[in-house]
């Protein structure tokens, strides 16, 4: 039992981290951006190749896994802001579905760019966790282990504060609220939404390259799967909640660890997506969102 959830626990940090990315995006702009998952897969990469260019393989040094880390958040933070810049900013007044149409052709573009770059074939990260550990409570643990999911609550924590606690939050918060009124007030919207997209897909490229460790390879479809699992975690914590989204992919992880101890690995994704659907029907706002009425 405490080893499903510890094992829950590892892959629900990284759903949460991803599901971060769909909450503030829609959270401020209303906006579903389904190129996020690949945001997660470009951060790997990004590690991949970093580590590549300097001959670094098979290697298990925590320090170094941190170092990528921050080097992919920047890189895609970076992206993640010309993405908003390039195929988002130009249609923010224009009908919801040909934004939600250009992110489609976005997610594509994204994966079949790295496919070009990387090829089809699944990569081994150079950087991998080490598989002896140690007995606590009935679970097996590695410092590996612990360090990632001390990474993404740290990251989290981090994000919570700025949200709530900095000038840059209150701008955020403000602009989900009322962008007109925000704007009036002397609010540079277009500046919060850009950082918005900044700090979302660093959260996703640092997912990216805690997953590429803990899994050992990676590929140019991954972000496709967990793209629509981050979502889910996203929409069973309340769709525009940050803590809904932390809750939700904390959830998620559980949800699919026991399933897959239950049922069979085979049936991961059903019984995750399955879920959804069933908790929808029950709570259609999820679980820390609030109902919203559109006004006419």
């Amino acid at each position: 039992m405490m080893q499903l959830i510890w094992n829950g626990l590892i892959v629900g940090s990284f759903y949460a981290l991803v599901a971060l990315g769909y909450s503030m995006v829609y959270g401020i702009i209303k906006l579903l951006n389904f190129a996020h998952g690949d945001i997660y897969m470009l951060g790997a990469f990004v590690g991949f190749f970093t580590l590549s260019a300097f001959g670094i393989s098979n290697e298990t040094s925590i320090p170094l896994l941190l170092v990528v880390l921050l080097l992919s958040m920047v890189t895609t933070g970076l992206i993640g802001v010309g993405i908003e810049r390039i195929a988002y900013r130009p249609l923010r007044r224009s009908p919801r579905l040909a934004v939600l149409i250009t992110a489609i052709g976005v997610s594509f573009t994204l994966e079949y760019g790295v496919r070009q770059i990387f090829g089809p074939n699944p990569e081994a990260f150079p950087i991998r966790l080490e598989s002896s550990g140690f007995d606590v409570l009935g679970m097996r643990v590695t410092a590996s282990q612990i360090v990632l999911v001390v990474i993404a609550a740290v990251l989290m924590l981090v994000l919570a504060h700025i949200v709530e606690r900095t000038r840059q939050g209150r701008a955020m918060r403000a602009i989900a609220l009322d962008p007109t009124g925000a704007q009036l007030m002397g609010v540079n919207v277009d500046r919060v939404i850009a950082m918005v997209f900044f700090i979302g897909s660093a959260l996703a490229g640092a997912a990216g390259v805690m997953a590429g460790a803990y899994y050992g390879s990676i590929d140019f479809l991954m972000g496709f799967i967990i793209g629509l699992k981050a979502f889910t975690a996203a929409v069973i914590g309340g769709i525009g909640n940050l803590y809904g989204a932390m809750l939700g992919g904390v959830l998620l992880g559980m949800l699919e660890s026991f399933g897959s101890a239950w049922f069979g690995g085979e049936w991961r994704d059903v019984f995750a997506f399955g879920f959804l659907i069933l908790f929808l029907t029950l709570k259609p706002t999820g679980l820390l969102g609030a109902r919203v009425v559109e006004r006419m």
